[in-house]
């Protein structure tokens, strides 16, 4: 079976979920291509969780997401779409506002009309509150709040001042400018009135994706707040806020701290978070941690049991708490009991899979997203007890699975240290009675994280196995879901050890397959992944080619340029490149750039800040004055990724066109 990039980006992407009340159904947010085929819009279906047939809720070419229940049931939503009953704005379609789909039917109405637009927002699942996350203008009244900053936006000043770091997150500038929009947390009653700015002095905490939860009561929201710690990364602690009184309570205050993921307990008592301390010398390691919401006090629970948990909700009862966990090769459900802190994995591990957007549903079953290498993301429902099979309810995606034409590994092989590496081997289906297939070694970013048996959109496989090329997805050394001792493997200033010899390793395994053709074998990555890519390419030429996507070349300069310098300093063991710049860059590419000998093709989005183009730049001209065979693909709108339907298109042709030239098609 072909399949082709054009089908690949018109897949429907299945991206978030609501449980209803009662439990009968599923909200489903579905991002589409638009008519033109030049962006996403996004479509609310209702999905029984009984498996019947689905019903769209929403059409048009506005962008539906987000879905959250109002208490009594009717289904809310961020929209974009223009305003039906609210005064009319002219720049609907750059703001998300809260709509809300009554729950007898007929159209959406729009509930908020916040000037600048919502970001997010949580209805309170027993009472009549919202609470909303929105920029506001300070000192700005809001009836002028949309005049002042679309006067500014048109006739400036566009000036940013900072006073310290970070200055820019993954794409987009921050500030510190007294006159610039600030995110604040605002609540209103369950129809949108009654608005009351929680956080009017809000200056930065909330800039950078900032997580937050109500309680089911309507009396508490608890919200993460950033501020700059001591080693200068952005502390994260928890904001608990008494709605009707204001007041505020920091939790978890502590030097280099980081809370994720509040969410509070059924009761409202109660607020389970990641919890994390940063360090130089250990890598950090989230740990669920429970926070008592009338005295403070916190605990940690399930500290022996080596994963990175991701809290998403409690049972009814308040008694386990249920998370997502990378788990070699899979991201799992789990339970962890409150009280005992025991774990139980939920999903079955015949099953595999990567798991994510878990809600309960009335029932006391488990529902969420789920994906394989060879299925695209849709709804699943699980039971909530140990080594349950998902299943799944609808086909949202239009796609039906690569099983009849596609085939998928797991092996594992030693690595010089002797620990074992595990990887994915994706082929077409049958090829092994067939003449041997040229490779592609495809590394994970991050450093931390991990190859699993899920579904990527932007760096898919299956659009290579589909021309006949056989895929692997090792995970080395820093790879999540293989415990903590192995995560320590990356962390410091060594990337170029042990994490290079487990890939090595895995190459040389595959090398010595009766259906793989070691003569044609490439490697490639992205981020991380772009940089053990061009440290590759400075070590060995056995590969015939590679493709290095938002890498890192240099080291000592992206320090400067990254946008936060304060957390490299800490990916590289508390190394810095003013005391000792020759220690620090002993694992820079760059230094190494005359041993190149591999044809290379660079990729990188102009506004990537956490990987600048800096590093792209930097390595292609090194290359083309050591006439190494070298191409410089350049995506001026895009950032880290390459989101864009027609970007993605021009991103997999060039890489296809590419592998094709020096591997053979």
């Amino acid at each position: 079976m072909t399949y082709k990039i054009e089908q690949h980006i018109a897949l429907g992407r299945v991206s978030e979920i609501a449980a209803s009340p009662c439990g009968t159904w599923l909200a489903v947010a579905v991002q589409r291509l638009d008519r033109d085929g030049a962006k996403y819009a996004s479509d609310l279906w209702k999905v029984p969780t009984d498996g019947g047939a689905v019903v769209q809720l929403t059409r048009g070419d506005c962008k539906d997401a987000a879905p959250c229940f109002r208490n009594g049931g009717a289904l809310a939503f961020l929209s974009n779409r223009q305003p039906n009953e609210i005064k009319p704005d002219e720049e609907a379609e750059k703001r998300m506002q809260v709509w809300l789909l009554p729950s007898e039917g007929g159209e959406p109405k729009q509930l908020t009309d916040e000037p600048l637009g919502v970001e997010s927002f949580r209805f309170a699942k027993s009472a009549s509150r919202l609470v909303l996350l929105a920029p506001v203008l300070p000192g700005v009244e809001p009836e002028k709040q949309r005049e002042c900053a679309a006067k500014r936006d048109k006739n400036g000043p566009s000036a940013r001042r900072f006073r310290t770091q970070p200055v820019r997150h993954w794409d987009h500038w921050l500030h510190d400018n007294a006159d610039m929009a600030d995110t604040h947390l605002i609540a209103c009653d369950a129809a949108g009135a009654n608005r009351v700015d929680l956080t009017p002095e809000a200056r930065r905490e909330f800039a950078i994706e900032p997580a937050f939860d109500v309680s089911a009561d309507g009396k508490w929201v608890v919200a993460t707040r950033q501020t700059p710690g001591k080693d200068r990364e952005l502390d994260a602690t928890l904001l608990l806020i008494d709605i009707e009184s204001k007041a505020c309570r920091i939790l978890g205050a502590a030097d280099n701290v980081m809370f994720e993921a509040p969410v509070f307990s059924p009761d409202s008592r109660a607020i389970a978070a990641v919890h994390m301390t940063r360090s130089a010398k250990m890598v950090v390691r989230p740990l669920t941690t429970i926070f008592d919401v009338a005295s403070g006090d916190m605990r940690q629970i399930a500290a022996h049991w080596d994963r990175w948990p991701g809290p998403a909700c409690w049972s009814a009862d308040a008694k386990r708490l249920f998370v997502t966990a990378d788990d070699a090769g899979d991201t799992a459900v789990f339970a962890i009991e409150a009280a005992s802190g025991n774990v139980e994995r939920i999903t079955s591990l015949a099953c595999g899979g990567a798991h994510s957007n878990l809600t309960l549903l009335a029932d006391g079953r488990v529902a969420g997203l789920r994906s394989t290498l060879l299925d695209a993301p849709e709804c699943f429902v699980v039971e909530a007890r140990p080594e349950s099979a998902p299943q799944a309810l609808a086909r949202l995606s239009g796609f039906a699975g690569a099983h009849d034409w596609a085939e998928v590994e797991r092996f594992s092989v030693p690595s010089t240290d002797g620990a074992p590496i595990q990887s994915f081997l994706l082929k077409p289906k049958g090829a092994a009675a067939k003449a041997r297939l040229p490779l592609l070694l495809w590394i994970h970013g991050g450093p931390i994280g991990m190859d699993q048996d899920g579904w990527h959109w932007r760096w898919n496989p299956l659009l290579m196995v589909a021309q006949g090329y056989a895929v692997a997805l090792p995970n080395p050394r820093g790879s999540t879901g293989f415990g903590q001792e192995y995560i320590q493997g990356i962390w410091g200033n060594v990337w170029g050890e042990q994490c290079y010899r487990d890939l090595m390793a895995v190459a040389d395994a595959l090398a010595e397959r009766p259906d793989i053709d070691p003569a044609r074998t490439m490697a490639m990555g992205g981020s991380f992944g772009g940089y053990m890519t061009n440290w590759i390419g400075t070590q060995t030429a056995r590969f015939k080619c590679l493709i290095s996507h938002a890498g890192i070349a240099t080291m000592a300069q992206f320090t400067g340029t990254t946008d936060h310098p304060a957390w490299w300093y800490l990916e590289m063991g508390g190394e810095n490149p003013y005391e000792d710049m020759e220690r620090f860059d002993r694992y820079a590419p760059i230094r190494y750039v005359k041993n190149w000998k591999t044809p290379v093709l660079i990729i990188h989005g102009e506004r990537d800040y956490r990987c600048p183009i800096n590093e792209g730049l930097n390595l292609f001209e090194a290359l083309q004055y050591h006439g190494v065979d070298s191409e410089l693909l350049v995506f001026p709108d895009e950032n880290h990724w390459i989101l864009k339907p027609r970007n993605a298109v021009a991103w997999y042709e060039a890489v296809l066109d590419f592998i094709g030239r020096h591997l053979g098609r």
